[in-house]
């Protein structure tokens, strides 16, 4: 128990300082925008550079793992989009509910976890999870989000719409030309990782900065029962999806007990902020979004808790 919590407080100690700074008037009113543009633009595309640009054929090639982690994952993306499609959401803000039910936290969460409870032996497989998420999921979400906010276009003019508009993404174009190291078996340059690093090193603390100052403004009405939508969307994440992905673990993909463990913690972790970044950059309603981090992080203290007590019995 003391363990987990000492890996989720600092988390919440990062989005108190945002508030706190916000209250206090610290920061003004366009503070989270401004920080949120710095961690889609630079920070993070520098953290998903490194992550990809660095990262051995060897360790991250696990095709059980791979997909029982990837199919799980997606079928709680698709269920939500579906779900909340069904509730006449607008298909940007479907998209969005669905990567607060599968955009687990992976990268600030899951390593430390993973390390502190299964051993080195979790690092790679969490590696793979972090590179699905942030890369695979986050591009497939990116996708739908523009074809929604674009949908005033028709035919072709919609496809090179949306397509001029994937192709200036940082988040998009940034694992992509990374790719061109592991593929090529060439070292990324001692000062170029620095740099990396070091930018890479200040996307999930600015972004849970930008949550908090976020929970500080004044709140905009949401469109319809969000305490409603909040609940679903913790409970898909908490519950559906390390349910699902126990089940492809061991069901269908017949996975060692170690990379089992993995696959399901990881999938248990909370909403990182990922959703709440492209809510925010994309400027659709980001409370309910915001609360999902909220929430789900708060809970999950219980959530992993129980089953980390169940995989060490």
């Amino acid at each position: 128990m003391l363990s987990t919590l000492s890996i989720v407080l600092p988390i919440f100690a990062l989005i108190f300082a945002g508030w706190f700074t916000r209250t206090l008037g610290i920061l003004g009113p366009n503070a989270t925008s401004e920080l949120n543009r710095f961690v889609v633009y630079l920070a993070l595309p520098a953290l998903l550079f490194d992550i990809i640009a660095h990262a051995r054929p060897a360790d991250v090639w696990q095709p059980g793992f791979i997909l029982a982690f990837t199919l799980g994952t997606l079928v709680v993306f698709v269920i939500t989009v579906v779900l909340q499609m069904q509730r006449s959401r607008h298909l940007a803000d479907a998209a969005l509910d669905a990567l607060n039910a599968s955009y687990a936290n992976t990268g600030f969460m899951g390593f430390p976890l993973a390390l502190a409870f299964l051993g080195q032996d979790a690092l790679a497989p969490t590696l793979i999870a972090t590179i699905i998420t942030v890369c695979v999921l986050f591009a497939i979400a990116i996708v739908i989000i523009e074809v929604g906010v674009q949908s005033e276009q028709r035919g072709v003019r919609l496809v090179m719409k949306v397509t001029g508009s994937l192709v200036r993404n940082p988040l998009l174009v940034a694992p992509v030309v990374a790719m061109f190291f592991p593929l090529t078996g060439l070292s990324v340059p001692s000062p170029v990782t620095v740099f990396l690093k070091l930018l890479g090193g200040a996307a999930s603390p600015c972004a849970l900065i930008a949550l908090g100052l976020f929970l500080a403004n004044k709140p905009r009405k949401a469109p319809y029962q969000p305490n409603v939508i909040i609940g679903l969307l913790v409970t898909l994440k908490l519950l559906l999806h390390p349910l699902i992905v126990w089940v492809m673990a061991t069901w269908v993909f017949a996975l060692p007990s170690m990379l089992v463990h993995t696959a399901v913690l990881l999938a248990a972790l909370p909403t990182g902020t990922g959703p709440f970044m492209l809510a925010e950059f994309y400027q659709r309603e980001g409370r309910i979004t915001s609360r999902c981090v909220l929430f789900s992080t708060l809970i999950s203290i219980v959530t992993i808790t129980l089953y980390l007590y169940w995989i060490r019995r």
